[in-house]
């Protein structure tokens, strides 16, 4: 079967997409305007390491206005990208409930937080690993209301029990992911093969 995108509508070209890119990973976004917002983000990943950046893919609201992730990200430059595990799965599910810009997650969900760097947005307590990013710039994407933000990592937060190796800095972490409507951890690890 071969499918041309230009024949698929929106929904169909996402489902499509988010059923075969997996598994995509969680970025549980905190952002500061006229609230605390908490936001979970799967269309997120790594994108450079010098300089240390990531991209997340930031919608707009029904009705066309941004979200409050991306006009915080705008106005204040700065974010914490939490990265979810098994314990904060439901508190991240519900974070995803459209709330109107006067709403906080943290306090509608119960949804703790600490402030570890005083220029920053405080992180969710009890992640296991946390970055701490500013606003490098956005990527115009022709014709779409998805808008690429790419930050630049300026600290990282790892929880010392995540650690496997601290010599090699080998770290473990048991994530959530995205896989289509479901979320999934990774399960069995498969080593890579001997090059001969």
């Amino acid at each position: 079967m071969l499918i041309d995108f230009k024949d698929r509508v929106l929904n169909e070209k996402y489902n499509l997409m988010a059923q075969l890119i997996i598994p995509r990973p969680i970025a549980w976004i905190v952002t500061e305007g006229e609230v605390l917002n908490i936001a979970p983000f799967s269309y997120f990943t790594g994108l450079s390491s010098n300089p240390p950046t990531m991209i997340v893919s930031i919608g707009h609201r029904p009705d066309g206005t941004p979200k409050d992730t991306l006009r915080n990200l705008r106005e204040h430059k700065k974010c914490v990208v939490c990265l979810v595990d098994e314990p904060h799965l439901e508190a991240m599910h519900y974070s995803s409930k459209g709330l109107d810009a006067s709403q906080s997650e943290a306090e509608q969900f119960d949804i703790a937080t600490q402030k570890v760097f005083n220029d920053f947005p405080p992180m969710v307590e009890g992640v296991k690993a946390a970055f701490f990013c500013e606003y490098l710039q956005e990527v115009d994407l022709k014709g779409s209301k998805t808008i690429p933000v790419i930050i630049e990592i300026k600290h990282l937060y790892i929880d010392e029990s995540i650690i496997s190796d601290s010599e090699k800095m080998s770290l473990e972490l048991d994530a959530i992911a995205r896989i289509g409507k479901s979320y999934a951890k990774l399960g069995e690890k498969i080593a890579p093969p001997v090059i001969p």
